[in-house]
């Protein structure tokens, strides 16, 4: 369905474009480390707009950290954390491992975040209309994390953009009212990388790379 993140970067830059409203304050792109940002690049060239990041995390389950039982994001000093309720109960996970997982999670945020800002002051986002990019969207929970911290910051709105979603995650995030862009939503989804002929690991220095390259630009 895409060559690469770049390739998805351009072709959700053209749709966004085309979908949201001018705003007199503008618009700010932020990308969920570390896919995200290198599709978040394009995205942001496309709409002239600065480019940042948001920086949710999973909360992985007990001997199987991929199983995400929840997520967590951070808006100043507040936590944002977001829990699978029924699945903590049906894995049996006691309340001492999700409290210790959450602030664990918390010093991984801010280190990214310092790492990847470099010093840089984040985005303001008053009254701007703040778009969230990752490569896409399985579970939702990584992405309604980040939606929830950054409705805390006063933006004008805050969209969701991913190339690619499955039906049942966008229902779910519209349901919430989140407003989600999606390019496509397959039925037949079991990963993100399925939908790339190109989908190879992203590492720090091209995260900071890219944010760098549009912070330069401004």
């Amino acid at each position: 369905m895409f060559r690469d993140r770049l390739d998805a970067g351009r072709r959700l830059g053209a749709h966004l474009r085309t979908r949201l409203q001018a705003n007199p304050k503008g618009v700010v792109v932020l990308g969920i480390p570390r896919g995200g940002v290198v599709v978040g690049g394009p995205v942001a060239d496309a709409l002239a707009a600065r480019l940042d990041v948001v920086v949710p995390r999973k909360i992985g389950a007990p001997e199987e950290p991929e199983l995400a039982i929840g997520a967590v994001a951070v808006s100043g000093h507040d936590e944002i954390v977001l829990l699978d309720e029924p699945l903590i109960r049906r894995l049996g996970v006691p309340p001492g491992y999700v409290k210790a997982e959450v602030a664990r999670q918390r010093q991984e945020i801010e280190r990214r975040v310092g790492a990847y800002r470099e010093g840089r002051p984040p985005a303001e986002l008053g009254e701007r209309t703040a778009v969230v990019v990752d490569d896409g969207i399985a579970t939702g929970f990584t992405a309604r994390a980040a939606v929830k911290a950054l409705e805390r910051s006063g933006p004008r709105e805050v969209v969701l953009a991913a190339p690619v979603c499955p039906p049942d995650t966008s229902e779910a995030l519209r349901h919430e009212g989140i407003r989600l862009e999606v390019l496509a939503t397959p039925p037949r989804f079991m990963a993100v990388g399925q939908f790339y002929d190109e989908f190879a690991a992203v590492e720090d220095v091209e995260v900071r790379e890219e944010l760098r390259r549009h912070a330069e630009a401004l």
